[in-house]
């Protein structure tokens, strides 16, 4: 509370954020009235019946900022109040750390801001010391008079890999009391990338990058692309569920199924940026959907909402989780005959949508 009684901007972020938490496990977000999909399912494997390798010698490792992943994955950002967050993101870390898989935190502002650390500290680090642990601001803050200073305390206080910047302009439009000034945003990303001494990784929140964006920040020194593609969590409809007004209500579920499909992100940014790391996310909820990201163009992929409730409830449950999907991804690479994520990358598809590029094309 402030000094004369009224909930403080503190309480009030924290607030949001648990109130996030909560809807998010509600399914209240996920592809409203049915009308937002990933366009993962349009991505349908050519199964081979003799596949000739065996199922417990696929490798599924990868590179991603320095350090080898056991297996593809990132548990991408979730967040909540200070307090259910430090119970998430301990629980995360630990299941990072077990299966070898990078972990990406949610928004830090509280943090930065000294109000809370949310679990967001160095213990983090001593729970996965051996994965990459991504730090995360919000592209708005950077119109609010965030700066580089900004940028390495978010990346000390965990000992990140790298930091990512979030965009989500049409959830700050959606929500009242939003930042909606975004003028000078993409400047100022520029001089996060010369001015931290990480990389720099940009993603969305689950409307999608277009491959023209991902172009322009690719030439700004953006070392990485998350596209967090439509068809899982809608924040305008999260945003709608926590409205009073019910005018902004109705507004927020005008978009509600906004943004572009995940795959189409994906095989778009990877067309126009061949050369860059990149995350595929926004609503994969398995690992056959991993597993479509790979064959896409994804370097690895993301995975939040699909693992929120598992992560809230205890490290053995997320450990279970994230293990499933693994295994999932292994039996996808086992019935296309995929050795090892290179070989899914050229594994064949069934009349493949036409935003996916022949085996042929570069990519």
């Amino acid at each position: 509370m402030s000094d004369d009684g009224a909930p403080s901007k503190a309480s009030d972020i924290a607030g949001r954020k648990s109130d996030h938490i909560d809807i998010v496990l509600a399914g209240a977000s996920a592809q409203p009235r049915g009308r937002a999909t990933t366009g993962l399912d349009e991505i349908r494997f050519e199964h081979c019946a003799l596949p000739e390798i065996a199922l417990g010698a696929i490798d599924l490792s990868a590179q991603f900022l320095g350090r080898r992943l056991k297996a593809p994955l990132l548990i991408s950002s979730m967040t909540g109040g200070p307090e259910r967050a430090a119970r998430i993101n301990a629980h995360l870390a630990e299941a990072a750390q077990e299966l070898g898989i990078a972990l990406a935190v949610g928004s830090q502002r509280i943090a930065i801001e000294g109000r809370a650390s949310g679990g967001l500290d160095a213990q983090l680090r001593r729970l996965a010391p051996s994965v990459p642990i991504l730090a995360n601001v919000g592209a708005a803050q950077f119109g609010l008079g965030y700066g580089v200073a900004e940028a390495m305390r978010a990346v000390e206080m965990i000992e990140a890999d790298a930091l990512i910047v979030h965009l989500n302009p049409l959830q700050e439009a959606v929500q009242a009391g939003g930042d909606t000034d975004w003028r000078g945003i993409f400047a100022r990303i520029g001089e996060i990338c010369r001015g931290v001494s990480v990389p720099v990784v940009v993603k969305e929140v689950g409307a999608g990058i277009s491959a023209r964006l991902a172009r322009r920040l690719v030439e700004a020194g953006v070392h990485a692309i998350d596209v967090a593609g439509a068809g899982g969590t809608s924040w305008a409809a999260v945003e709608a569920e926590r409205a009073v007004d019910p005018r902004l209500r109705k507004t927020a579920m005008v978009f509600a199924d906004w943004g572009i499909p995940t795959a189409r992100a994906i095989a778009e940014v990877r067309t126009s940026c061949p050369g860059t790391p990149l995350i595929g996310s926004g609503g994969l909820k398995t690992g056959l959907d991993v597993a479509r990201a790979i064959r896409l163009g994804a370097d690895i992929g993301g995975q939040a909402a699909a693992s929120l409730a598992a992560a809230d409830l205890s490290s053995e449950a997320a450990v279970a989780h994230f293990a499933g999907v693994i295994e999932e991804l292994r039996i996808a690479c086992f019935c296309t005959g995929s050795a090892d994520l290179a070989a899914l990358r050229n594994a064949p598809l069934i009349d493949p949508p036409g935003f996916v590029p022949s085996q042929s094309d570069p990519a």
